[in-house]
């Protein structure tokens, strides 16, 4: 099995320091979670992959 990107321990020190969710009384697109979002970019940033290329939901 593959080493997490973003294991456990890490987000739990990691999300303290996030904002809180703004509520968003006209709706919009669904928020994607602050945990997926990170492990998008710590990909990119490991990989050097193209944001572009990556799919919604793909590293979930």
């Amino acid at each position: 099995m593959a080493k997490p990107l973003l294991p456990d321990g890490l987000w739990e020190r990691i999300k303290p320091l996030l904002p809180p969710e703004k509520a968003r009384p006209k709706g919009g697109r669904p928020r994607v979670s602050d945990r997926l979002a990170l492990t998008g970019i710590l990909f990119v940033a490991r990989t050097g992959t193209a944001w572009e290329l990556l799919q919604r939901g793909q590293l979930s």
